[in-house]
């Protein structure tokens, strides 16, 4: 009864989509201004900023990059970034519990991946302790995103140690570009309520202001056994962008965020006792600010600098871990026409980070406090070899960090087009990725072996302890792409890239000898876990990215990745827990049907991860929105829905358990005034 209650609803699910195919053409005549209005022509030639730090058409752009829209947001039905990203060749989203996620780039996935670097606004969403990103509180009014640019592959010359295989770069609209209100509000079974107020307005005759407000409460995921995973999520967020344009030649931001909120964390505490391992859900409570103030000046068509200092505060509090960073940062870049043929651009930067740990018998880093400065420069050449033809970009970043010192990362790239419609590149690029304070000052329990099972025969309990390394060093990576971007017909966009990564020194850990120790239960073993620089891979991949628009009512968009990872072992210990899928697909279909009704659609397959034990899946998001007025819209969202719920990924620390996704359904109202 229940299997083939499971088979008339994914019957009914598809009959929609399809039979939608023929709808179309008979209610086309009125389709929708924001499907239309942009030809493919104009969406390659959208400017990007995150490739060469300067505006460049996707087109042209020596790498590989993928611009996510607002309109593909909304289309999408997407209510956060980490879900957005999914439309992306080449990145990787799992969703771990209903607040947390693995996100990496090419290979090396993990909920504490440390390959990728990601930005708001200029803004990095770093965090000192890992070298990585904390998705549950990197968040902004959906609505007010410009664009998300994603750069697959090294950005290291440019934006420095951790851009090793990609980065996001999350991009909010200016003020003057949101003038007036807008207010959503909705609801549903997974999006318990959600709701959110934008108010633009101009203030002076060249200055304009924005603010906003949002908040949201998600409920929980489930386990296998189908009970509550008690890792519910609730977050209010609040900001303003305040934006002064005097003349044609300077232009002044100042922007900030606070956000204050609850995510649900079940742990899996290891003990030394029986039962040796105790299970409890806990409330970690984040919050957060900052500010960023940002000074163009155009000197000429040609030559153009912009400064840039931000101060961001973010705290992390419950049983396991209580941090604090503060983290101040300074950046100039300039950007100049050198002869007939060169284009430079060049910059300094500086960043202070204060980090404050509250220790305990689980997870400590000695110190517990550390403070962390960074110094860094970069230059970049864009040389014409031969007009609208060839070119050759070369540059490379310079860092000094208190971890490891100096620290280069080159790149060079070459670029022609054969044709107006086509565009060849290639690239060699290294990258490295600087320690973390978890890399060199961690000590956490990570797990208990019971006595007489998994090697231990002994009577006792034997802690696995895993010790940072004081003398660890930076990762490497020497990155070979090739690109190609084609328009073979007017309506049709082909993006493909390929790619080749060797990776050296990888983390691995070294188990020391098995002492005995009394406190704070003992007696108990303890092998200590150092963690080195033993490992190395290979990883080899295909991206393809297609937009084809067969009709003013109808645009596919199709992602297809293909990521093999060769790892090589050469530690006694793995140093970390991660993995992608070898394949990937995601195929999005919008549909205008009529003048005031949309239907789109989202199919996803996602390979397996053989060793987490997670099976492959494909799943479909629906979305029907409805405008009965030019500034109104109701929508209805389905997400997840080929299966009641699904496990996407597994992450052992400190949870040992498996959560699972489940099929959700939500309203939303969205009001222009």
């Amino acid at each position: 009864m229940i299997k083939r209650k499971k088979m008339d609803w994914r019957s009914v699910l598809i009959g929609l989509i399809i039979g939608s195919f023929s709808w179309g053409p008979a209610l086309a005549g009125e389709a929708s201004k924001d499907l239309t209005d942009l030809s493919l022509e104009a969406l390659m030639n959208l400017s990007v900023t995150s490739v060469s730090k300067k505006e460049e058409k996707v087109s042209q752009a020596p790498s590989a990059v993928f611009v996510i829209t607002q309109e593909d947001i909304r289309r999408s039905g997407a209510t956060n970034v980490p879900e957005a990203l999914r439309m992306v060749p080449g990145v990787e989203v799992a969703r771990i519990d209903a607040n947390k996620w693995a996100i990496s780039a090419r290979g090396f996935n993990s909920r504490f991946a440390n390959k990728l670097l990601v930005l708001m606004d200029g803004r990095t969403l770093y965090a000192n302790l890992f070298s990585g990103v904390f998705w549950d509180v990197q968040d902004t009014l959906i609505e007010d995103i410009e664009r998300i640019e994603v750069i697959r592959g090294p950005g290291a010359t440019l934006w420095g140690a951790n851009a090793v295989n990609g980065v996001i770069n999350i991009i909010t609209k200016k003020a003057r570009d949101v003038q007036g209100g807008l207010a959503v509000a909705g609801g549903g079974t997974e999006e318990k309520g959600f709701g959110g107020l934008r108010y633009g307005t101009k203030t002076g005759e060249s200055s304009f202001i924005k603010a906003y407000a949002k908040f949201f409460d998600r409920a929980g995921s489930v386990q296998p056994s189908g009970e509550k995973a008690g890792d519910e999520w609730d977050l209010f967020r609040t900001g303003f962008r305040f934006d002064h344009h005097p003349s044609t030649l300077n232009n002044f931001t100042l922007q900030g965020d606070y956000y204050q909120g609850h995510t649900g964390t079940p742990y899996a505490f290891p003990l030394l006792t029986p039962p040796y391992v105790a299970f409890q859900n806990e409330k970690t409570e984040v919050s957060g600010g900052n500010i960023l103030g940002r000074w163009k000046h155009v000197y000429s068509e040609a030559s153009e600098c912009n400064l840039q200092f931000y101060y961001d505060r973010t705290q992390r509090k419950d049983i396991l871990i209580f941090e604090e960073q503060d983290v101040f940062d300074f950046d100039f870049q300039h950007r100049f026409r050198w002869l007939k043929r060169q284009e430079i651009v060049w910059g300094l930067g500086y960043r202070l980070l204060k980090d404050r740990l509250r220790n305990n018998d689980l997870l400590a880093l000695y110190p517990s406090e550390r403070t962390d400065q960074l110094f860094s420069a970069f230059i970049q050449d864009d040389i014409v070899l031969i007009k609208d033809q060839w070119r050759w970009v070369i540059g490379s970043k310079f860092e000094h960090n208190d971890y490891t010192g100096f620290e280069f990362q080159p790149s060079t790239r070459l670029i022609y087009n054969p044709t107006p419609t086509q565009t060849l590149w290639s690239a060699i690029s290294r990258s490295v990725r600087t320690p973390s304070r978890v890399d060199q000052q961690l000590s956490a329990h990570y797990y208990t072996i019971i006595p007489g099972e998994s090697g231990n025969d002994s009577p006792f309990p034997l802690m696995i302890r895993v010790v940072g390394n004081p003398e660890f060093q930076s990762e490497e990576v020497i990155s070979y792409e090739l690109g190609y971007r084609l328009q073979p017909l007017s309506n049709l966009n082909v993006d493909l890239t390929g790619y080749y990564n060797q990776y050296d020194r990888l983390r691995s850990a070294s188990p020391g000898p098995v002492t005995m120790e009394t406190r704070p239960s003992g007696p108990y073993l303890v092998s200590n876990q150092t963690v080195d620089n033993e490992d190395s891979a290979e990883i080899l991949g295909l991206e393809l990215a297609l937009d084809w628009k067969i009709a003013d009512w109808w645009q596919i968009k199709t992602a297809y990745t293909l990521c093999e990872t060769r790892y090589h072992q050469h530690g006694a210990v793995a140093g970390e827990v991660f993995e992608s899928p070898a394949y990937q697909v995601s195929l999005r279909s919008s549909f205008n049907l009529g003048k005031t009704i949309e239907l789109d659609g989202w199919f996803r397959y996602v390979g397996e991860l053989k060793n987490l034990g997670i099976a492959a899946y494909s799943d479909l998001d629906l979305r029907l929105a409805w405008h009965p007025m030019k500034t109104l819209e109701l929508a209805l969202v389905g997400q997840n829905l080929l299966k009641a719920r699904r496990a996407e990924f597994y992450s052992p620390f400190f949870n040992y358990q498996t959560f699972e996704v489940e099929r959700g359904f939500y309203a939303k109202v969205s009001w222009k005034f």
